[in-house]
């Protein structure tokens, strides 16, 4: 075999490789895409059972205000309440409160991640996150996820009224 053909069969193995790599990049972007499509699906379950259990609570506790989160931080429910005590020497004292459950964005990771954060009378109570691969991610236990950090919210905000 002389170098031209040498040099023909080396060319032609580094353009097998090329084609390869090329359809890797493929099947990985489309997979990808699939793990987006997921993540939406699922981030759109959950975020609605989180703004129908954070949406409830104004109405045992006066005074909240509901708002729907979505941005950066991710897609979620708000409550919160701003208390402005005066007292009998005209010292004014302000007290927030605050309970707020996010999903996040998707990311280059994978995974589905969800975050609570709870304020009562200007104290972090408590901060929660929880996240599993999207393609195991089980919708059931971020549900069970949900309802346990709202009701640990009402009981901390009942028992520090």
């Amino acid at each position: 075999m002389d170098f031209e053909e040498r040099l023909r069969k080396a060319i032609d193995r580094g353009k097998a490789k090329a084609d390869e790599k090329a359809r890797e990049e493929a099947a990985r972007q489309m997979n990808e895409e699939d793990y987006k499509r997921l993540h939406s699906k699922l981030r759109l379950q959950l975020s609605e059972h989180i703004e129908k259990c954070v949406e409830g609570l104004p109405n045992f506790f006066p005074g909240f205000r509901y708002e729907t989160t979505f941005g950066d931080r991710g897609w979620g429910a708000a409550c919160w309440r701003d208390d402005l005590t005066i007292g009998s020497g005209g010292d004014r004292q302000n007290a927030y409160s605050r309970l707020e459950i996010n999903v996040r964005p998707y990311s280059p990771y994978h995974v589905l991640e969800s975050s609570a954060k709870g304020t009562i009378n200007n104290k972090e109570m408590f901060q929660r996150n929880y996240f599993e691969r999207v393609d195991d991610a089980d919708i059931d236990q971020f549900v069970e996820l949900v309802n346990r950090w709202v009701l640990e919210y009402a009981e901390l905000y009942a028992a520090q009224q």
